[in-house]
């Protein structure tokens, strides 16, 4: 989902060499929301990204995992190190190709909307995904690509379905849901 946003900036940078585009993490946001006993949704935030554009379109975006803010101490500790188990995988990477003809002509103040196939790396474990985005050119040195609908993501995709389920029993919940709806609001700029 990140790596679309990086691989607009890139696209849209008409005059500007390629791969001049940064992602801004101050204004840039991934949430998520988890399903817990049926009925009980928790929205949930990754709040430190990093990334950038490569010269030939390649988007990557870093996401630090020990960033987790679920808005309850123990419940940021448990998921720092039960589920994603930062000491071994600190890091989760979105990645993305993108033809940079198809963005070219987005004009500032423009938007369009633009679908995407993105890789998520994570927990050792790779899963692709499309993601459907509205880029928009904030202005000649500036991109915001935000998502239109969330990406959903399969914690089994990724291995994280044990972490997940000791998750559920040290809580004494009935369930957690196994799929997770992902947004992302990505600012660039160069």
């Amino acid at each position: 989902m990140i790596r679309i946003t990086a691989a607009c900036l890139v696209a849209l940078g008409l005059a500007a060499p390629a791969g001049a585009w940064t992602l801004e993490p101050e204004t840039s946001s991934i949430s998520y929301v988890t399903i817990k006993n049926g009925d009980t949704a928790e929205a949930n935030m990754l709040t430190r990204l990093g990334g950038g554009v490569a010269e030939d379109g390649r988007a990557e975006v870093e996401i630090s995992l020990s960033s987790v803010e679920t808005f309850i101490d123990i419940r940021n500790e448990r998921m720092r190190e039960i589920l994603f188990r930062v000491a071994d995988f600190p890091v989760a990477t979105v990645t993305a190709a993108l033809d940079m003809d198809d963005l070219a002509g987005l004009a500032p103040g423009g938007s369009m909307l633009a679908t995407f196939e993105i890789t998520l790396a994570a927990n050792g474990s790779e899963a692709g995904y499309d993601a459907t985005a509205l880029v928009t050119r904030a202005g000649e040195n500036r991109v915001i690509v935000s998502s239109m609908a969330p990406v959903i993501v399969y914690i089994d995709e990724l291995g994280y379905d044990d972490g997940v389920e000791r998750l559920r029993e040290i809580a004494g919940l009935d369930s957690i849901e196994p799929t997770v709806p992902v947004n992302f609001n990505l600012a660039f700029a160069r």
